[in-house]
């Protein structure tokens, strides 16, 4: 009797942490939207908004 109630106790506070860092890992993991690109700037200088190569 001695061993159960410290045995059950580290078995709940084990679960509670476990549960724990599978949600934190999950909500961190699921951030996965793409930024906004910028397309303020000016396309016939921008390398990001024309084709690299040059005007068609």
């Amino acid at each position: 009797m001695k061993f159960l109630v410290p045995g059950v106790a580290s078995a709940v506070i084990g679960a509670v942490l476990g549960l724990a860092v599978v949600f934190g890992v999950t909500a961190a993991a699921s951030d996965n939207t793409r930024p906004d690109v910028d397309r303020s700037g000016n396309a016939n200088s921008s390398l990001l908004n024309q084709v690299e190569y040059g005007s068609r």
